[in-house]
């Protein structure tokens, strides 16, 4: 099974990701390690990407979940995969758990200002919402709630993947 959880920046999707690959006893892939330099160059100056750049790395994050999904080994992926055209070019060729951390405004704001080091900066919130279309057959999960919450109930909604 793959699993991608997804929302905007600073929902918590390596956080959770991270830990349930490990609930999982499975890898964990960071969707945003497959970034372009251009594109982490743009984020970082706080140009929004577009679709265009965006798709090279929806691709290649494709490429990585279906050979885990083709060789019948569970994976976790942290990616924005903000809407559904997106979510279609992630899915080709294979079915996907998705798992949306649901956020507001308010929170991811105040995430993002207290987080150092990172190429997606605070004045970039609103390009996030503005594209994001909340999936309709995504475990929902309020990405307020401490981490090993989330994980639980994620983890009390997907069954028996084994």
């Amino acid at each position: 099974m793959v699993i991608v959880v997804l929302g905007v920046a600073g929902s918590g999707k390596t956080t959770v990701g991270t830990m349930l690959a490990d609930a999982l006893h499975c890898p964990y892939l960071e969707g945003d390690s497959l970034h372009s330099p251009e594109n982490i160059d743009k984020m970082t100056r706080g140009i929004p990407l577009t679709d265009s750049d965006r798709g090279p790395w929806l691709s290649a994050i494709n490429a990585r979940m279906r050979d885990f999904f083709d060789r019948g080994q569970n994976l976790v992926v942290g990616c924005s995969a903000l809407n559904e055209k997106y979510r279609q070019v992630l899915a080709r060729g294979m079915a996907i758990r998705w798992v949306y951390l649901k956020a507001s405004p308010a929170l991811i704001r105040s995430r993002l200002s207290d987080r150092k080091n990172h190429f997606m900066k605070v004045d970039m919130l609103d390009s996030q919402f503005d594209v994001l279309e909340e999936p309709l057959d995504a475990i929902v999960v309020d990405a307020s709630a401490p981490p090993r919450a989330v994980v639980n109930r994620v983890l009390s909604q997907l069954g028996d993947i084994t």
